[in-house]
């Protein structure tokens, strides 16, 4: 499971966003006060068309991921990412270039795993004048047997530049083994 874990822990989720505070805290401040209505339609329009980008580029990073013995797809794949990504992993560490993630990919992953995003877990939050950040939960598969290892947290901070999109840095952790 580790080594699966250490090969497959591909992206992760950090905890609760800053500012929520339990009502038990005495000292904890204020919600924000909701927004006007027209500005509310306006975000929420705009949140959804984001969240459906980003949405979408995680299914083309991951079927390409997913069928990557195919030198194309594996190409394809790395296209998603900028050259200097960093891709930080609660067991196996840190890869510090793409040519590094790839290797490791291809050594690792290609034909052995197979991603499957847990579905209704994928949250997508805009960051001003960069990109998007995108968490959620995915859990790998073995390709030869169909079982499941675990989940695993991700984060995934996308840049955008014109109208390409690419991910500079990923964080994978939290592994949870699924077998009791």
């Amino acid at each position: 499971m580790i080594k699966l874990a250490w090969v497959l822990g591909f992206t992760a989720m950090l905890a609760l966003p800053a500012g929520i505070a339990s009502a038990a805290e005495p000292n904890a401040p204020a919600a924000p006060a909701a927004p006007p209505a027209a500005a509310a339609a306006d975000t929420s329009a705009a949140d959804k068309a984001l969240h459906d980008t980003i949405a979408g580029l995680d299914t083309q990073v991951f079927d390409a991921f997913n069928r990557c013995t195919d030198p194309k797809q594996l190409k394809r794949y790395s296209d998603y990412f900028s050259s200097d990504v960093e891709f930080y992993h609660d067991i196996g560490g840190v890869s510090w270039t793409r040519e590094s993630m790839i290797a490791q990919t291809r050594a690792g992953a290609c034909g052995k795993i197979r991603r499957e995003l847990i579905p209704g877990t994928v949250k997508v939050r805009a960051i001003k004048n960069y990109g998007a950040l995108e968490t959620g939960q995915h859990r790998f598969c073995q390709v030869k047997t169909g079982q499941c290892d675990g989940i695993s947290d991700f984060l995934l901070i996308w840049r955008q530049q014109a109208d390409h999109w690419e991910v500079g840095r990923v964080i994978s952790y939290g592994h949870v083994d699924s077998k009791p």
